[in-house]
């Protein structure tokens, strides 16, 4: 282990695992490791799955479908974001050309 890391203690699934990692990142490790923990608990407690490689493979596949939903729903609402600003500024400038059109 290098010398800017520490070792860090989680538990996922009743078992104990040691994750070195820079101690700035530690609080983000223990909040990623209880996710995991109890999505692989949801898995476990449904009845459906067995063996814990499998439980972790549905858990996993679970978190990152979570995960390119954010993803998606991130970028639609920039390009949302977007498209509402490009009208605003539309807006703005025919507001303009007919102020400077009465000037005349």
């Amino acid at each position: 282990m290098a010398d800017d890391t520490i070792a860090v203690t989680i538990t996922i699934m009743d078992k104990e695992f040691q994750i070195a990692c820079p101690p700035e990142e530690q609080e983000a490790l223990e909040a990623s490791a209880e996710m995991l923990n109890r999505h692989m608990k949801m898995v476990k407690d449904s009845g459906k799955v067995y063996g814990s490689d499998r439980i972790a493979i549905m858990a996993a596949l679970n978190l990152t479908h979570e995960l390119l939903q954010h993803k998606n729903e991130s970028r639609n609402f920039g390009k949302t974001f977007s498209e509402r600003v490009t009208a605003m500024q539309n807006k703005v400038e025919a507001a303009l050309q007919d102020v400077q059109q009465m000037e005349f």
